[in-house]
């Protein structure tokens, strides 16, 4: 077989490359949309100042642990802050809780039991300061 007839094969069994790339592409946006509107549940935005953002909800009759509903790096982060500012959601900066949980915890999982205390005190300075605004 020629090299040419080898990619045309390539082709017909895994498919377009080309198709296969926009395909992946609209999962990608489709993806980031989801994630962008689960920003305004959530109860607070940790962040790095610009490099990290993670959104935790919790709901204290149904959850045993707060969710990661939202996290990005870079432009994820930043477009995060920007809905999370634009919906009054609470915004607090701590760069090393914003990384681990970044790198430790998936989306829509809850965070490990490592993670307790330091979220349990933002979570507490979330809900004295929602009773403040409310």
């Amino acid at each position: 077989m020629t090299k040419q007839e080898v990619k045309e094969e390539l082709k017909q069994t895994e498919g377009d490359p080309l198709i296969k790339g926009k395909i992946k592409e609209r999962q990608r946006k489709m993806s980031f949309n989801r994630m962008i509107q689960q920003v305004p549940q959530a109860d607070v935005v940790i962040r790095n100042p610009i490099h990290y953002a993670v959104c935790l909800k919790y709901d204290i009759d149904n959850d045993f642990a707060p969710i990661v509903v939202a996290k990005g790096r870079d432009f994820v982060a930043r477009k995060i802050v920007e809905v999370a500012e634009a919906n009054n959601v609470l915004i607090t900066e701590n760069k090393p809780l914003a990384r681990s949980l970044y790198e430790n915890i998936e989306m829509n999982e809850y965070i490990t039991v490592e993670f307790y205390q330091a979220v349990a005190e933002i979570m507490a300075w979330v809900y004295e300061n929602k009773e403040v605004r409310q």
